[in-house]
């Protein structure tokens, strides 16, 4: 269990992107770079290259959480990532499943548009995800447009923010890393925030096209860092300086919105 527990296991409960950028492929890459063990149950397919996202096939409820549950029985998980869950019913059973596993942390990554700006996410399960996943969240990772739907606020400064993480953490999440890329400015402002203060996270915006799957990433890298034991602002630390070395090492490829080197510390 020790050698296990210092590898760091992580059950990543997402969608596929047949891109290898984002989804379950990008989740993979980021906890195998960081030297934990990746285990997955597929919540959809998606069919989609850097360009955008054409046709998503969700996979049966029962499926999912057979998948799950094989995971945590035999090869058992120190982190839990959540992604891509699609619509109600889904989000329902995943949270089924956090309660199942209530004493592994769960890094929450409120995926509902996807970068070429195709919905992940039925509008009508915004609801479910306040209600049912932001308080089983150990770590809660929105973006500034998905923070407003969860909380009807505005977000448009570092204060903004600020008060949409307040209104998170009151909403039951222990912790919520508010991400302000999507904000205007020559500099990017994200913020973890706690019941106990906060850290900030600055940086001059990297002027680049490749930015398909951070949000994924630096979730499934977060959840990484928790799973291998490191404290939650060590864990972000590390996560956020892993996704802002892997976009300005990334490849080129593509023609819309470009992956990342996910795998920059192996090499």
């Amino acid at each position: 269990m020790t050698s296990a527990k210092f590898l760091g296991r992580v059950l990543i409960i997402a969608g596929s992107d047949s891109s290898g950028g984002a989804g379950i492929q990008a989740d993979i890459k980021t906890v195998t770079a960081l030297g934990g063990y990746a285990a997955t149950a597929v919540t959809a397919i998606t069919v989609q290259n850097t360009l955008g996202v054409t046709d998503v096939h969700l996979i049966p409820l029962d499926i999912v959480e057979a998948q799950a549950r094989a995971v945590l029985d035999d090869i058992g998980a120190d982190a839990i990532k959540t992604g891509m869950l699609g619509g109600i019913e889904m989000v329902e059973r995943v949270a089924e499943i956090l309660d199942s596993a209530s004493d592994v942390p769960a890094v929450v990554d409120p995926v509902m548009i996807a970068k070429g700006g195709a919905p992940l996410l039925e509008l009508r399960a915004i609801e479910a995800v306040r209600s049912l996943m932001v308080p089983r969240a150990a770590l809660l990772t929105p973006n500034t447009p998905e923070a407003e739907a969860l909380t009807g606020l505005v977000i448009r400064t570092p204060d903004d923010m600020r008060r949409a993480g307040e209104v998170l953490l009151r909403a039951g999440a222990q912790a919520v890393l508010m991400k302000g890329g999507h904000m205007p400015g020559d500099t990017v402002i994200d913020v973890l925030m706690t019941p106990h203060g906060e850290t900030t996270f600055e940086t001059a915006r990297q002027e680049t096209r490749h930015t398909h799957g951070t949000g994924c990433t630096l979730a499934s890298a977060c959840a990484t860092g928790l799973a291998q034991g490191m404290s939650l602002p060590a864990a972000v630390a590390r996560a956020w300086a892993y996704v802002q070395e892997a976009m300005a090492r990334a490849p080129g490829f593509g023609a819309g919105h470009g992956p990342l080197d996910h795998a920059w510390p192996v090499r």
